[in-house]
């Protein structure tokens, strides 16, 4: 079995930090400054394996993650492009298993709400997020109940919940009002949302301290 390397953990308020990203393409020179992050490749299977992974190679070596903050980009067609929001609370738009009696957006059999709440103890805004595994535009916004979507928050709140962990989720809304025409849809306003997502990263020593006292 191949060795699982350790991620690394940012010393924070005097708790250890796990920070987490999709891709490459999100990190930039502002949170480069700041902390190198677990990633786990796009889509909602990624974020749960490698996330799963990291956070069992910890506790194998005796450490352990005091909070895990997954942070990237968004879309959402109600709230500002280029503005950084914390997860109030995360669904999982691909799961239905509403013809078997169970609510949709929730695993058969598996005890978790609709809208998992996530930990907001930055003073930003916060919104709703919906997680699945392909892009949403136009019309397709029309389905989904939540104020941004992603590929990767509600797998690792899963996670994170397993591993008895608390998450933060921070993300910057790239995308959302048009329909895509291309890749730059996407990349367009990433090197803006490097530095706001900073100016959000920058808050968490505070906010941490204030949980610990």
């Amino acid at each position: 079995m191949a060795h699982t390397p350790l991620p690394d953990l940012v010393p924070i308020a005097g708790r250890n930090v796990l920070f987490v990203m999709a891709a490459l393409p999100e990190y930039g020179p502002h949170l480069r400054a700041r902390f190198a992050p677990l990633f786990t490749g796009i889509g909602p299977i990624e974020a749960a394996m490698q996330g799963a992974l990291a956070l069992a190679a910890l506790a194998h070596a005796g450490r352990r993650a005091d909070w895990v903050v997954c942070l990237g980009s968004a879309g959402s067609r109600t709230c500002p492009l280029g503005a950084v929001f914390q997860v109030k609370s995360v669904s999982w738009r691909d799961i239905d298993a509403s013809p078997f009696g169970f609510a949709k957006g929730v695993t058969p059999l598996v005890d978790h709400p609709v809208d998992v709440p996530l930990h907001t103890p930055l003073p930003i805004a916060s919104a709703r997020l919906s997680t699945g595994g392909a892009v949403v535009s136009g019309d397709g916004y029309d389905a989904i109940d939540a104020d941004m979507v992603d590929m990767e928050t509600f797998a690792l709140a899963r996670v994170c919940a397993r591993f008895d962990v608390p998450l933060i989720g921070l993300r910057g809304i790239s995308d959302g009002p048009e329909p895509p025409t291309g890749l730059h849809t996407w990349t367009n306003l990433l090197g803006h949302l490097d530095e706001e997502l900073a100016r959000a990263v920058d808050l968490l020593p505070d906010a941490l301290g204030r949980l610990a006292g």
